[in-house]
């Protein structure tokens, strides 16, 4: 399999001539905070090995720090920004919200924001949305609340044509786009289709993803919050079980192709006896499936919890094949069908239970952040607008080894972040829950299938970022025939 080669160089719109209005100091050693330097850089494989060489010095390796400039490219006075919010809810939307805002009014004096409302749809005139005019007072107290200010909606991102002819409309020059995966590929899409239109409009994604599966961050915000919320559903779902006689409790997670919040509601509960997510395959029956265990467990401690990620088990459903308007397979149920079976076989065993399913997904989703969480909003909006303003375009802002960086879009949505099975978080994971490896009856199938999928990932990965690099290749082109002229 060809290696993914990945290139983090930052695009942005031409030179940085204005000053920034914001006041920081240029040098160390003066106690004052600085502005930040297009030459400061985060590696991003950071580990070492002895028996490998260490990975070049280039920008394959080499993320950009964000944060602000002491020259910006566009003139404060002159922007009009924009901000919408796409896909399914998260935790800590109305912050990032909030802080863009405040950065763009308060420290670089912007005056005209307008919040594009229910997602992509808001840029449709057909729909009849208007703008909302966004300035300090009026997002003031939204991070007190759960939900999207400005409301959300999924698809639209297909009609590129469309949104940039009501952004030209609008007269933005800088366009934030809060989204997950999906939404940040339309936002490439809009960035590419502006950039042939020939127009100087910063895009500037800020990565929601509740499920933790965008590539390289450290997570993504409202996932910390997602997990505490998770958690107290599963220590609910203890305390029922281990009230009962042979008490079971089932809690189903978010997590569509990601285990992330199972994973890490199962460690931070100490609660959770088994885990199972989309990444580690399982077997319902047969001496080492998952009903075997689970029947073991209650026989020996008389009680048992079960965590399971929504997109655990796919292969054990039936599926239809259908995709949602954002494009994602649309999921059979899961927790349904695993209360269902594990009520089943202790029937047929005349083995009585007392099983208690709690699904509490949308209430995740809509809870008011934790204050970690909430810092890490405000330093993401922030962190956002001084890219922005400094003509940065075609990128998201991530936290990478605890710093804030640039990751070009195309580089982020090449592949899904998912738990690896080799690694520490799924291992540590395995020690809280005590779950054998893998309940599977024929474990070298299981890992041909693993194989299969990781290579078939990588496969994708590779055919996008021919499509990235042959883009770049025309564009550079192109320039060269102007300069030519």
């Amino acid at each position: 399999m060809e290696k993914i080669k990945y290139d983090f160089t930052v695009e942005s719109l031409g030179e940085c001539k204005v000053h920034s209005p914001i006041e920081l100091s240029t040098k160390h050693g003066d106690f004052r905070a600085l502005y930040v330097k297009n030459s400061s850089f985060v590696r991003n494989k950071v580990n070492v090995y002895a028996d490998q060489p260490d990975e070049a010095p280039d920008m394959s390796n080499l993320l950009e720090k964000a944060g602000p400039r002491e020259y910006i490219y566009f003139n404060p006075a002159h922007v009009t920004a924009g901000i919408c919010t796409c896909g399914g809810l998260c935790p800590g939307l109305n912050d990032v919200i909030r802080a863009v805002v405040r950065c763009l009014w308060n420290r670089y004096g912007v005056r005209r924001i307008r919040g594009i409302r229910f997602g992509y749809k808001g840029f449709f005139t057909e729909q009849g949305y208007d703008t909302v005019e966004l300035n300090p007072d009026n997002v003031d107290t939204i991070h007190k609340i759960g939900g999207s200010f400005l409301g959300t909606s999924r698809g639209g991102g297909n009609r590129v044509s469309d949104i940039v002819d009501s952004i030209e409309r609008m007269n933005i020059n800088v366009m934030f786009i809060i989204g997950g995966d999906g939404t940040q590929r339309g936002s490439l899409d809009i960035a590419n289709e502006i950039e042939r239109r020939g127009l100087k409009i910063a895009v500037v994604g800020i990565p929601k993803t509740v499920d933790n599966d965008l590539q390289f961050i450290d997570r993504s915000f409202g996932f910390e919050t997602a997990v505490q919320q998770a958690t107290k559903a599963i220590n609910s779902c203890h305390m029922e079980a281990h009230s009962q006689i042979n008490g079971i409790g089932l809690v189903n997670l978010m997590g569509r192709e990601s285990g992330f919040i199972a994973t890490a509601a199962a460690i931070a509960s100490h609660e959770a006896n088994f885990c199972l997510i989309p990444e580690v395959p399982f077997d319902l029956d047969g001496p080492n499936g998952f009903l075997a265990h689970l029947e073991e467990r209650l026989i020996r401690r008389k009680h048992a919890v079960i965590v399971v990620a929504e997109g655990a088990g796919q292969e054990l459903l039936a599926t239809t094949n259908q995709t949602d308007a954002s494009g994602n397979k649309k999921l059979a149920d899961i927790g349904v069908y695993l209360r269902d079976k594990i009520t089943e076989y202790f029937a047929e065993k005349k083995f009585h239970i007392n099983l208690k399913y709690i699904d509490p997904s949308y209430e995740v989703r809509a809870a008011v952040i934790t204050a970690n969480d909430s810092i890490y909003c405000e330093r993401l909006g922030n962190n956002a607008v001084h890219a922005a303003m400094a003509g940065k375009t075609k990128i998201v802002i991530g936290l990478v080894h605890d710093k804030y960086v640039h990751i070009p879009i195309s580089m982020a949505t090449l592949k899904r972040n998912i738990v690896d099975p080799e690694g520490s978080l799924w291992r540590d994971c395995l020690d809280a829950t005590q779950q054998p490896v893998y309940m599977v009856n024929n474990i070298s199938t299981v890992t041909d299938r693993l194989r299969k999928a990781a290579d078939e990932a990588d496969a994708k990965a590779i055919e996008r970022l021919k499509v990235v690099n042959n883009m770049q290749k025309e564009k550079e082109k192109s320039q060269k025939k102007g300069e030519a002229k």
